[in-house]
């Protein structure tokens, strides 16, 4: 599998960046060790151009008859392979060579399970969805039920004037569009893959319990939909406010700490707070958003069960790049051939695959959809959350957004990255 071209830019004006965009991608093309004949341009573009989106992939497509489907969607911010692009107008596009015969460019108005899915096997999804769906998470279980693995990734679209989305099938429109054209808002849409396409994907977590055991696993034992009532078999306000040390005597001290605290779900045995400390790929991190002094409860952003567990964590920037620095290296370790040569090791050893992937990797592209909570200062700089990736897999061709919470299996995180890869089969 050959690279994939990529290419991103900002500009005032979308048509320089889209120009800026293609220069890259036909230098690439022109290049042995990059694909010559993508199909499937996967495009994200910032809020910015949200009004000139049908325009931007009108042009793209024009541009580029080569590639006959289209999937993406709008953030705040987009990423590239060394870049972000964070609340400035820009945009970043990867095309895709890929079996015709195994992917499928889907939406509301052409799901999984229409006619155009008729003989095709879903193994995987990208997924992007408008977060004003209703029942959300429901439709993204039902999607994961409809793969083989049960392997979804993607965001939702975090665009502050709209959730708009990109999907175009091979025919140059999805059936059910009509003039459509391929932009929309709300619902589901993405590609899903075959069996054919390898996918080696990821979580990553931004957030950390709190220090001082504080942030230990509690079983939750009774609830109330969204409303913690006890943790332990303890009142839950009054082991919150316990382990933040503050009391509602003091409201504007308790609202402070309440404020900066967040809630880590977990379904009983799957992954929770590690023996290291840290948030397992599993938690999910939901926001407080009331207490109920009544009841001695704590209202959170999702429901939750008795005999799931919870910890309270708040964000924390060196954890998620400690975080994502393990991610990387697991997809690098599983990438990488057991066995190599001396040459071979030696590159990568020495950083060349920095500068360049490294064919011993067999990474054509990858896909990186981070929270944008976690995009901007967070990291420390412009475009360092990035460069832990480029670090750990080299220059490789990379697309990406910022979104409004991030997808991975059939759950819908929050504070978190998802880095999927794709690479040549064994």
């Amino acid at each position: 599998m050959k690279l994939f071209p990529s290419g991103h830019a900002t500009h005032p004006q979308w048509r320089m960046a889209a120009g800026l965009v293609l220069a890259q991608l036909r230098a690439q093309m022109a290049l042995p060790e990059y694909a010559q004949s993508p199909t499937l341009g996967l495009l994200y573009i910032t809020d910015h151009y949200g009004a000139d989106a049908q325009e931007i992939l009108d042009h793209l497509g024009a541009e580029l008859p080569e590639v006959t489907d289209w999937a993406g969607t709008v953030g705040i911010g987009v990423s590239a392979n060394n870049a972000e692009y964070f609340d400035e107008p820009a945009l970043s596009l990867m095309l895709c060579e890929l079996p015709s015969d195994q992917y499928r460019v889907f939406s509301g108005v052409a799901p999984l399970s229409s006619a155009e899915m008729a003989g095709f096997e879903a193994h995987t999804a990208l997924v992007h969805a408008d977060a004003e769906t209703h029942d959300l998470p429901e439709l993204l279980g039902d999607l994961a039920v409809r793969t083989d693995t049960g392997y979804l990734f993607g965001g939702l679209a975090s665009g502050r004037a709209g959730a708009l989305q990109f999907a175009i099938g091979g025919n140059g429109n999805i059936k059910g569009h009509g003039a459509a054209g391929g932009v929309f808002s709300g619902g589901l849409s993405g590609v899903v893959f075959g069996e054919g396409v390898r996918l080696v994907s990821r979580v990553t977590q931004g957030c950390q319990p709190l220090a001082g055991g504080a942030g230990r696993e509690r079983e939750i034992t009774e609830a109330d939909g969204n409303v913690l009532l006890t943790l332990d078999g303890e009142p839950a306000l009054d082991v919150l406010l316990a382990e933040l040390n503050v009391s509602l005597d003091e409201p504007q001290e308790a609202i402070d700490a309440v404020r900066a605290t967040l809630i880590g779900l977990v379904d009983a045995g799957n992954d929770g707070v590690r023996r290291t400390g840290d948030l397992g790929a599993d938690v999910l991190v939901r926001h407080i958003i009331g207490l109920d002094p009544t009841r001695r409860g704590i209202a959170i952003a999702d429901r939750a069960e008795a005999g799931m567990r919870m910890s309270f964590c708040r964000r924390s920037a060196q954890a998620a790049r400690a975080d994502l620095m393990r991610i990387c290296a697991e997809i690098r370790e599983e990438l990488e051939p057991e066995e190599q040569t001396l040459e071979t090791a030696t590159a990568i050893a020495a950083g060349e695959a920095e500068r360049a992937p490294h064919p011993a990797r067999r990474v054509a592209g990858a896909v990186y959809v981070s929270c944008s909570g976690r995009g901007g200062p967070h990291f420390g700089a412009p475009g360092a959350e990035l460069q832990i990736v480029r670090h750990a897999l080299g220059d490789v061709p990379l697309v990406g957004f910022f979104a409004a919470g991030e997808i991975a299996r059939h759950h819908l995180y929050g504070y978190t990255g998802v880095l999927t890869v794709f690479t040549a089969a064994d």
